[in-house]
């Protein structure tokens, strides 16, 4: 009987420390804990650590890659614009200080492709990866400066298909001596017949202005430009659909199934958390975008006053130069994905981008000059049409294989040093294209 009755105060006095089957005191250190995460949401939306994040991202995005010592040559091209009257300086400053923000572009775009599903992210490569281009041309433009952005847009894509890509063949075969490099050839095919696609939108005007066969002249080429850009722009739209949505898996790299340990490894390390959160990589693509559009306007101020100072073409400077800084992002990323032995992604990046400014760029610039009352076509004139042509050309050759060494990124290398030569004694006929 007396065992009875304490067994039944134990229990309740097991009962009384119990609540909800929890006992007390852990009961108390879930709510001093759940206190303490809370305090700790509270503390980091609060000004300290507001200011922390916002250190923080600047060091991140301005300050730690090693490409923003470039960065002062931006506001001194500004200083030296309204301090003297040297456009060749204020220009290749000009030039000097894009090309960090145009790689720092690229990155936050990267940035924010991290939080987006692949088909954002493809759509933000699209928009924001050809954006220096773009904002430049529009300010080339808006000067009247047509031959300006024709041959800068015609310069990015000569420049991402033979430097960009024979860079990053060349870097990746040194890496890899004893093999060569795969790619998916299926899906190099199909970016090249865009590129022929884009280089015949091109090609008819130029032959419909040098025949002199027009219906009227002066205004039929301008109507078939206007025309064809609209069902390249139609083509491109129907080309993100077939590669972000219909046959995604035609741009699967050519290796996931064979190494399926190794590409687990490899999505593993791709998938890193991103540096900066997605509100902060919106604001930098903004403050980015601005200041590449203010700078444009003092570099495209700059071009012809540059072109007497030190003596250089016009048609250098738009082909060559120019390109070189648009396409700095790519560029670098290109050449780092083929030393890694991912030329699948070189190659997205390299005939991607040149064909993001083929069917997408250039006729959105004609759109946009159609809008603005400027006579942007798609006559490129002969010369630089017949260049692209055998660009074209001679990169599907190289990538009709489906395989990449060290040799083709060479020959590539020096096809580029040939239209680099080209341009450099070339004189634009402005006199004939009245």
């Amino acid at each position: 009987m007396m065992a009875s009755t304490e067994e039944e105060k134990t229990g309740l006095q097991e009962e009384a420390i119990t609540i909800n089957g929890s006992p007390m005191a852990v009961r108390k250190m879930q709510t001093f804990e759940h206190i303490g995460s809370l305090a700790a949401v509270a503390q980091s939306y609060g000004p300290r650590s507001v200011k922390s994040r916002i250190l923080k991202s600047i060091y991140i995005v301005l300050i730690k890659a090693k490409i923003n010592v470039l960065l002062p040559f931006g506001p001194l091209a500004v200083i030296l614009h309204y301090l003297t009257g040297k456009h060749g300086w204020v220009f290749f400053f000009s030039l000097i200080g894009i090309t960090p923000m145009a790689e720092r572009l690229g990155y936050a775009t990267e940035q924010l492709a991290c939080y987006t599903g692949s088909t954002v992210g493809g759509l933000l490569n699209a928009t924001f990866g050809n954006a220096t281009e773009m904002i430049i041309s529009i300010y080339a433009l808006k000067n009247g400066m047509i031959r300006v952005v024709q041959q800068s847009l015609l310069g990015s894509i000569l420049s991402n298909m033979l430097l960009v890509l024979g860079c990053a063949f060349f870097a990746g075969g040194l890496t890899h001596p004893h093999k060569d490099q795969d790619f998916n050839k299926a899906s190099a095919v199909v970016n090249s017949g865009l590129l022929l696609m884009a280089v015949m939108g091109l090609l008819f005007p130029a032959v419909l202005h040098f025949t002199h066969s027009e219906v009227h002249y002066g205004k039929s080429e301008v109507t078939l430009s206007r025309f064809s850009s609209c069902v390249m722009l139609l083509a491109y739209a129907s080309y993100l659909f077939f590669q972000l949505k219909s046959h995604r898996s035609l741009y699967n790299p050519i290796d996931s199934e064979v190494n399926g340990e190794q590409d687990a490894k490899e999505d593993n390390e791709e998938e890193e958390e991103p540096e900066i959160t997605q509100w902060e990589a919106i604001v930098w693509l903004a403050v980015l975008t601005i200041w590449i559009s203010i700078l444009s306007g003092y570099l495209v101020d700059a071009i012809q006053g540059a072109s007497e100072s030190v003596n250089m073409p016009i048609a250098f400077i738009s082909v060559i130069l120019l390109p070189i800084v648009g396409n700095a992002a790519e560029h670098a990323s290109a050449i780092m994905f083929a030393m890694k032995d991912k030329l699948d992604i070189t190659l997205g990046v390299a005939i991607g981008s040149s064909t993001q400014i083929s069917m997408f760029v250039i006729p959105f610039c004609v759109v946009i000059g159609w809008m603005m009352g400027k006579q942007m076509d798609l006559n490129f004139q002969l010369f630089e049409t017949a260049t692209l042509f055998i660009t074209v050309l001679v990169v599907a050759f190289m990538l009709q294989e489906g395989t990449a060494n060290y040799f083709k990124g060479l020959m590539l290398i020096l096809c580029y040093l040939i239209v680099a030569a080209s341009f450099f004694v070339h004189v634009d006929p402005t006199s004939d294209d009245n």
